[in-house]
């Protein structure tokens, strides 16, 4: 539920309204903006009675959320919210590239690949130190020793990294290590584990699960939100359908649809969204058109011995051609690289 607040009420009608939510054993989440007001009462819908508010004379309107999802709904939070790392903005202006490869190998891999993407002009560093694969016989990742590379190559080129946490055990490496913790599409129902990444201020970047609606989606970004972590980066990584032609089916729509529905910034995956190098240009192209504010793109500097992934794996130089192709979209929707 939220509570329009009268633009003319004074402080003591407005605490009155807040101590009888907190008497009511529900949750206050307040948005104060330069024409508005409001106050989202998140709890038990049974301990909600919408009558009872109106009778305030500081509330100027009662609105009901139809939505499960209360935090992550754009009626609570009517501005985009934009999740500073480091020196990076993601739902700015500017658009975010996070770059680099599916799999931390070694640390001459990792380290010339990261300062490839930096020159092309990536602002992250993307490398999985644990990778959740399909067959228990596929690589697996290097684990705490692959993190401590991806840490080294990000400093020697200044870029924040980003990489996937496939356990709570290992939580703490990654809140040391990480500047962005990626949940990948087999985790995004992981309840547990969202609920303790809620309690870090780590900013999450939460991928849609393989089968997964937008509402599932949003849900799972609420259960990170409701425990206080409010730096969640949305990202469409494509669903798997009837299609078999590409590895899922990268849904493009999903972009206007969250920025309806949501206040959280969203980026794309072509990369996992095509599983084919030569689709990850187009798909980046038409993301950014459809008003995504950033992209995560798999690069790697010998794609056909990569030990994950390589057939979605971007050569250096065909990195450098995206990024060139991405200026005048990027420009077309009042946005920047």
């Amino acid at each position: 539920m939220l509570l329009i607040i009268n633009r003319n009420a004074i402080d003591s009608d407005i605490n009155i309204i807040k101590d009888k939510i907190i008497n009511l054993g529900l949750e206050i989440y307040e948005n104060k903006g330069f024409n508005y007001h409001i106050i989202g009462v998140v709890g038990d819908k049974n301990n909600i009675d919408s009558v009872e508010f109106n009778k305030y004379k500081a509330v100027e309107k009662v609105v009901l959320i139809q939505e499960p999802y209360m935090k992550a709904n754009r009626l609570f939070h009517p501005e985009n919210t934009e999740i500073k790392v480091n020196d990076k903005i993601i739902g700015s202006k500017k658009i975010n590239i996070i770059a680099g490869p599916c799999s931390v190998e070694s640390e001459e891999q990792v380290v010339s690949i990261a300062k490839s993407v930096k020159k092309s002009g990536a602002s992250f560093l993307r490398g999985g130190a644990f990778k959740p694969r399909s067959s228990p016989y596929s690589f697996q990742g290097l684990g705490i020793e692959g993190l401590k590379l991806l840490k080294y190559a990000g400093k020697l080129t200044g870029l924040p990294i980003v990489s996937e946490l496939t356990s709570i055990k290992f939580l703490d490496d990654f809140v040391d290590n990480v500047d962005v913790i990626q949940v990948g599409a087999r985790n995004m129902q992981n309840f547990e584990l969202l609920k303790e990444l809620g309690k870090t201020k780590t900013p999450i970047l939460l991928k849609r699960g393989l089968s997964s609606t937008i509402e599932d989606l949003l849900m799972s970004a609420e259960y990170i939100l409701s425990e206080g972590n409010e730096n969640v980066i949305l990202c469409e990584r494509g669903i798997r359908t009837f299609e078999d032609y590409t590895r899922n089916t990268l849904d493009l729509s999903a972009i206007p649809i969250i920025k309806k529905l949501s206040h959280l910034p969203i980026i794309v995956d072509p990369s996992h969204g095509t599983g084919l190098w030569w689709l990850v240009e187009p798909m980046a192209l038409a993301a950014i058109a459809a008003g995504a504010d950033g992209l995560m793109i798999e690069v790697h500097n010998n794609p056909d011995e990569a030990m994950s992934d390589g057939g979605q794996s971007m050569l250096p130089e065909k990195f450098q051609h995206l990024m060139n192709n991405l200026k005048p979209i990027s420009n077309a929707v009042d946005k920047e690289i």
